[in-house]
């Protein structure tokens, strides 16, 4: 999804959750000024092309982990609950709220990083960036600048599907993924409901109204 696209639903976003712009731009700058290396080639000859299971954290990711097959991309904490379970994740996508030192291992594995830059997580970024050694894409929510990028999408889940829509994946999967989770608190709750809502405008969700 081009910038001008996404731009509009960002917006509206914004709006919703009453986030700062301003916040989210100077997180990008601070992503871009972090980041040693841009492997966006690498991401894209990873997808283009290719069968895409992305696995979102829920509960029932566990059990259906028979389901996962072809590119494995993990949304944040399921890439630890994958490699427990002795599936590497090709591809992670994480604004870092569930970075733990698995990620790094993985990530010196050749699993590929794409971290997410937002006005909330800049100090996670000035901790976690130095530490990663291995293949990195930075993005944002926000307008891209010159190697970080925006593919579209919200929640590290939709972004992963986003990102896979716009790279030319064949195909792609979902699996680990509740939207209409009731136990969690009106924030969580605000962002499944965009996350669903996003996910149908890409075609890879039941269709959802708009929040």
């Amino acid at each position: 999804m081009r910038f001008e696209e996404w731009e509009p639903h960002y917006l509206e976003i914004l709006a919703y959750f009453g986030f700062d712009r301003e916040m989210d731009e100077e997180a990008a700058r601070v992503i871009a000024a972090l980041a040693v290396r841009d492997d966006l080639s690498l991401l894209i000859q990873t997808l283009q092309g290719q069968e895409v299971t992305v696995c979102g954290n829920a509960p029932t990711l566990t059990r259906d982990l028979d389901t996962v097959r072809g590119i494995v991309l993990a949304a944040d904490g399921a890439a630890d609950v994958l490699d427990h379970h002795g599936v590497r994740p090709a591809v992670v996508f994480t604004d870092l709220d569930g970075a733990t030192d698995r990620f790094l291992m993985m990530n010196e594995g050749g699993t590929i990083m794409v971290v997410h830059a937002h006005g909330d997580n800049i100090p996670l970024i000035r901790y976690w960036l130095p530490k990663f050694l291995g293949p990195f894409v930075a993005t944002t929510q926000a307008s891209p600048l010159p190697h970080v990028h925006n593919f579209g999408g919200f929640t590290d889940g939709d972004r992963a599907i986003f990102a896979a829509d716009s790279l030319s994946a064949r195909s792609i999967r979902l699996v680990g993924f509740d939207l209409d989770d009731p136990d969690v608190d009106p924030v969580k709750h605000g962002k499944l409901m965009w996350a669903g809502w996003l996910l149908s405008l890409t075609g890879h969700g039941p269709k959802r109204s708009h929040p």
